[in-house]
Order: C-alpha cells, then structure tokens, then sequence
C-alpha cells in the first residue's frame, strides 16, 4: 500500500500535519514560507478540481504558468516550487517538481521573468556614518546606533541579529588595549548551533556600552524593542528591523528612491563591498559573513564593481 493511500481527504490538513511534524527542524521562516505557498497551490488545486497533495505534473505546471502573470519575482516562484516539492517528499510522495513538464514551465517563466532578485541597497562605512549621525542621544538613539553597528561589523541577518546576547560579548586583552568579539549562537547556516566568534570594532563595543548601560541591562539580548513611552521589552522582532533602518535612512534625509531599496540585508550587502574595497579576499567575506554558497556574494560584489567602475 501506498503512502497515499493514507493520506486524509483534506490536503490543507495534512499540510498543517506535515507542518507540525518538521516544527524544529528548519529555520521558522522557512516553515512559514512552505506553509503559505502550499496553501496558494491548494487554493489554485481546488479551483481547477485537481488534487493538490499528491500533486501531478500538469496541474503543478499550470500553476507555475498562473503564479507567472501574478506579479510574482522569479525568486518567489522558484521557493513557492521548493516548497511543493519539499511537502510531498516528507509525505513519500513522489515529486511532481521532477517532470519535465514542469521543468519546462521553469524555464518559460525564467525566460519571461529573467532570473536576476532585486538587490538591497549596500550601506557602507561612508553612509553608516550618515545614519549614526541622525540617531540622537535619546534611549532609542542609543539603542539604534548599537543596531547599526553591531549589523555592519557582523553582517550578521535581520534573525541573527536580535539573538546577540549581552552574555556572549568578550574582551581579550590585545597589545596595548582589548579585542572584542561576540558569540553568534546559531544562524542560518549553521542550524546545529556550533556557533561562530565575530570580531567587534571598538566603537560598536562603545556603542553597546552606551545603549545596555541606559537600558539598565546585564543579561539577555542586546537589542530590545521599545515603545512610545520609552519601556524597553524583553527582545526585539526580526521584522522590525528593516523599519528601523528605513525611518533612520527617512531621519538622515536620504532620497526616497534609495530608502526604498534599503532591507534588512543592506548591512551584509555593504560590509561585503567594503570588506572587497580593502582587499579582502573571497573566503574571508564569505567566513565573515557566514555565507556556504559563493554566487550570492558574487552577486552583491559584481554590484559594486559596476558602481566602482563608473
């Protein structure tokens, strides 16, 4: 018998089901984005009274076909792929993404849609300055300019970032002052925790000071969210973090066109050009910045070689 021949009569069921049992496993954003893709390519299923889980071939074509002219990036297509292929294989389904009848609509959306994602803004070392100018002295601008250079000497992503603690800073005595460094826990690359040491300028270690010292605080994470009357939380969302950094580029008076190129991954984006302007080589950006795969930093390099080269 089957695996199928198990399955429950409501695909959007057993999609929770298969949710619940991969709880853990993967990265919370990745379950997120499995769950809401599936739910479009069963709500797409139901319309055309085709089975969703187990899928086929034509009817996860058509799909890709439909999601093609919705406004959707090629890069959300290609997860919202990734992700009926990953629900069937954790079912013992087989994988509908691995006929050629879907390979070929792949190709057909690339060719209409291209394959290149828009790429975040880079803030380098010359516009960190301009932010950090614009902070202030209040308990937010304090707490601000510690995200701003925490996320710059790290790279560290938006998720990774609020989860530096307090506990894991360290200063080393080094010739005639200190070397510091924080402990990164766990991030995406590295989901079995073995963690990762990231060395800190001694103006973000100031920084730090600063905002944990008028935060009254001496464990726990080091950035915290705070609210209108000025009471500081227990942690800070990871989603919040690209709104901070766009009101910050909004205070300083940046051109709205650039704030809106600005995310959560401008700080990785810029470090990674400055880190080439001074010489570094490919594997200490890559190590720096956490990343397993070379052609996501070549695309961010490549971007500042054509600026450079204007």
């Amino acid at each position: 018998m089957q695996a199928a021949d198990f399955l429950p009569a409501d695909p959007l069921q057993m999609l929770r089901s298969t949710i619940a049992r991969i709880e853990g496993a993967y990265a919370p954003a990745t379950i997120r984005a499995y769950f809401a893709d599936f739910v479009a390519f069963i709500a797409f299923c139901d319309l055309n009274n085709q089975s969703a889980l187990p899928a086929n071939a034509v009817n996860t074509a058509d799909f890709i076909r439909h999601i093609s002219v919705s406004g959707r990036s090629s890069a959300s297509i290609r997860r919202a792929v990734v992700a009926i292929s990953a629900i069937h294989l954790f079912n013992r389904l087989s994988d509908p993404t691995k006929d050629p009848k879907v390979r070929i609509a792949m190709k057909r959306m690339h060719r209409t849609l291209g394959r290149s994602a828009s790429q975040a803004y880079g803030i380098r070392q010359e516009m960190l300055n301009v932010l950090l100018s614009n902070v202030g002295d209040s308990i937010r601008g304090l707490r601000d300019a510690a995200l701003l250079q925490l996320a710059y000497d790290t790279l560290c992503r938006r998720s990774e970032l609020v989860t530096l603690r307090i506990d894991d800073l360290v200063a080393i005595p080094h010739d005639a002052g200190m070397r510091y460094s924080i402990l990164l826990r766990k991030s995406k690359v590295d989901q079995e925790a073995r963690g990762r040491w990231l060395p800190l300028r001694d103006k973000t270690m100031f920084a730090i000071e600063l905002w944990i010292n008028a935060a009254k605080l001496s464990e726990g994470p080091i950035l915290r969210s705070i609210d209108r009357g000025e009471k500081i939380g227990s942690t800070l969302g990871s989603g919040q973090i690209n709104r901070i950094y766009k009101q910050l580029a909004r205070q300083a008076g940046l051109d709205s066109d650039l704030i809106t190129r600005i995310s959560g991954h401008s700080f990785r984006v810029g470090a990674a050009q400055d880190l080439l302007a001074s010489g570094a080589s490919m594997p200490t950006i890559m190590q720096r910045g956490g990343w397993s795969k070379s052609d996501t930093v070549m695309r961010y390099l490549e971007q500042f070689r054509t600026i450079e080269s204007k």
